[in-house]
């Protein structure tokens, strides 16, 4: 980070430490930062057991905490309703569902689950990780709630990768969204890592040290301008018929079949599921398991170019088999359709781009050359606004308690 980054953020916690102060009255004791996360390859694979490659990001979600003699947990955010949760009560309330609410008192769930402790704390947040981006919001709040919990009141016992398990936790059950665990892993650890599901209780993670710069290109994302509100439906369908794909096999998960089994039962899979799309998105996910081992190979060896030829596959399987380009009941809004559309004509054979995170609507990431940036970013702005590009950088730092 170069000195006048350095300072914006020094600024952005001194003003969230005297936002404290004007709301709660007192200083904080604490401050934590969990970062977004961009999914570089691997889309819609982790909850079927698969593989994925996944890098936190330079934007983050921060937290200015103090401790309460109870167990009433209070977070403020500016532009979102007040969350108040009493968390001696740690059962599911449906009514919850799909509010902050709901991962607050599901990841303190998790916690007294293997055995932590748990106390009440008034905070209040600030995040730039735009929401309904693909950046994961939603999972940078569950694992930044799960770091609080974590260092005030269990002297750091979980590691990242256990708190990236308690907020998929919370988002499953408490939240009511069937998401992987990818988005968790990536914002908790820091860094590029390559993740293998196989044993989704015990993920193995791979580092991965690059600097996309250093190769001559920006990585951006292009926001849309589309919502993830109400694509739940979308999302579950994914998993949904991957699993009944699996379950043909007598097996719980994808991971479990062999891909040559696969190929070679599409006739009896047809006729016996009625479902050529869940067929699609089952060849996705092998796929796509192959193309993130090949994206790892590449990045090891530092070859960017073959890499790049890879992130090109990944977005040509999502858009082509997986169909999580646009919502199937409102076929009408393309944005991401429309992104891909511009970034082809612009780029032609430079560069790479694919969707960014679940799909549906949101944003694409794009990989383009130096020199071509300003000039891309005027392109997309003439469809998607002014603002719609955003460069990020690869943040190495994990889920954190920053003092």
């Amino acid at each position: 980070m170069d000195a006048e980054g350095a300072g914006k953020r020094r600024r952005r916690l001194e003003d969230l430490e005297k936002k404290h102060v004007e709301l709660f009255g007192t200083m904080p004791q604490a401050l934590f930062s969990t970062s977004g996360r961009t999914e570089l390859g691997g889309n819609h694979t982790d909850h079927n057991n698969g593989k994925v490659i996944a890098g936190s990001i330079d934007l983050d979600t921060i937290a200015a905490v103090h401790e309460t003699m109870d167990y009433n947990v209070t977070i403020l955010s500016e532009g979102y309703p007040a969350v108040n949760v009493d968390i001696s009560d740690l059962s599911v309330h449906e009514e919850e569902q799909g509010t902050t609410h709901a991962l607050v008192r599901g990841v303190a769930a998790a916690i007294v689950k293997r055995g932590g402790c748990l106390g009440g704390f008034e905070a209040n947040t600030d995040s730039n990780i735009f929401k309904g981006s693909g950046l994961s919001s939603s999972a940078a709040i569950e694992v930044l709630i799960g770091t609080i919990f974590n260092s005030l009141f269990n002297d750091d016992r979980f590691t990242a990768t256990e708190l990236a398990i308690m907020g998929q936790e919370a988002e499953n059950s408490y939240f009511g969204k069937p998401c992987g665990l990818m988005d968790q892993i990536a914002c908790a650890n820091g860094g590029i890592v390559g993740i293998d599901f196989k044993d989704a209780s015990n993920p193995a993670i791979s580092p991965i040290s690059i600097d996309f710069s250093e190769y001559g290109y920006d990585y951006i994302v292009v926001n849309t301008g589309g919502s993830h509100a109400d694509l739940t439906c979308d999302y579950a369908s994914i998993p949904l018929e991957m699993k009944t794909v699996a379950k043909w096999f007598g097996k719980p998960v994808l991971r479990e079949v062999a891909p040559q089994d696969f190929f070679d039962s599409l006739f009896s899979l047809r006729k016996d599921l009625s479902n050529d799309r869940a067929i699609l998105r089952a060849y996705h996910f092998f796929r796509e398991n192959n193309c993130v081992d090949n994206m790892l190979k590449a990045l090891s060896s530092k070859d960017f170019d073959g890499y790049l030829n890879l992130v090109r596959e990944s977005g040509e399987s999502s858009f082509e088999f997986l169909q999580n380009i646009y919502s199937p009941t409102c076929s009408t809004e393309q944005g991401i359709s429309l992104a891909y559309a511009m970034a082809k004509s612009f780029l032609g054979h430079e560069g790479a781009y694919r969707i960014q995170g679940g799909g549906f609507a949101g944003t694409i990431e794009a990989y383009i050359p130096h020199c071509k940036t300003d000039a891309f970013e005027s392109h997309m702005s003439k469809v998607f606004g002014k603002d719609c590009c955003t460069k990020l950088a690869i943040r190495s730092l994990p889920t954190m308690r920053i003092k």
